[in-house]
């Protein structure tokens, strides 16, 4: 039977090395996460606002994205460039981006119209209905796609070892091919709690990043 402490013993076993696997995988799973927001987003709100050519665009994006396995990009990258932590990375960016790109069209497409119209009413330009108006109502939809986006990147990081990489996934392999379940549960354990901890910190950071007015509104709906 497998124990709490037998786990935690594999865990920082020095051939395994799971302190340093650990924060390995933070660092690809963070900036993997960070790359796919800086690109999604922008484009999000491109696409938004070009109605039926931003359509066909998203739904491509999306597509290709959600099609192409990121295993497959990562070995094409390694194939091509280099081992190690940036063809990882590369995949895990082409897996983030289509719920962050997704979510943040739609976020802006199912703004209430009537505040739209409102703020033009009241002198704004498109410029400030974006930043002021529409932007901050799509919060909530955009870190729904964000949440998504990061539990799966931290998921799929676990594939990075495949490519050269580090990470937890590499305890998983280890775990795995050596039949050895204490340390298998010592590298899928992390991965579970670092998706837990991640939906945790974006749920924060949407709060803040909410307005007022709804923050309010969930609140007494609750």
């Amino acid at each position: 039977m497998i124990t709490p402490s037998a786990i935690w013993d594999a865990f920082n076993d020095p051939f395994v090395n799971g302190p340093e696997q650990l924060w390995i995988h933070v660092q690809m799973s963070l900036v993997a996460l960070l790359i796919a927001t800086a690109i999604a987003i922008p484009l999000g709100l491109v696409f938004a606002k070009s109605h039926r050519a931003g359509s066909v665009a998203t739904t491509l994006v999306s597509g290709v994205g959600r099609a192409v396995p990121t295993f497959a990009v990562m070995a094409l990258v390694a194939a091509l460039v280099t081992i190690g932590f940036w063809p990882a990375v590369v995949g895990l960016v082409i897996l983030g981006i289509p719920p962050i790109l997704l979510n943040t069209v739609v976020g802006i497409r199912e703004v209430d119209r009537g505040a739209v119209e409102a703020a033009r009413g009241m002198g704004f330009t498109r410029r400030q209905v974006l930043e002021r108006i529409e932007i901050p109502l799509a919060v909530p939809l955009v870190f729904a796609g964000l949440r998504l986006s990061a539990n799966q990147i931290v998921a799929t990081a676990a594939l990075a070892g495949f490519v050269g990489a580090e990470g937890l996934g590499v305890i998983v392999q280890s775990g795995l091919f050596n039949a050895q379940d204490d340390v298998l549960l010592a590298g899928a354990i992390p991965i579970a709690l670092l998706a837990i901890v991640a939906q945790l910190i974006l749920t924060g950071i949407e709060r803040l990043a909410s307005p007022k007015g709804l923050r309010v509104a969930r609140a007494a709906r609750a």
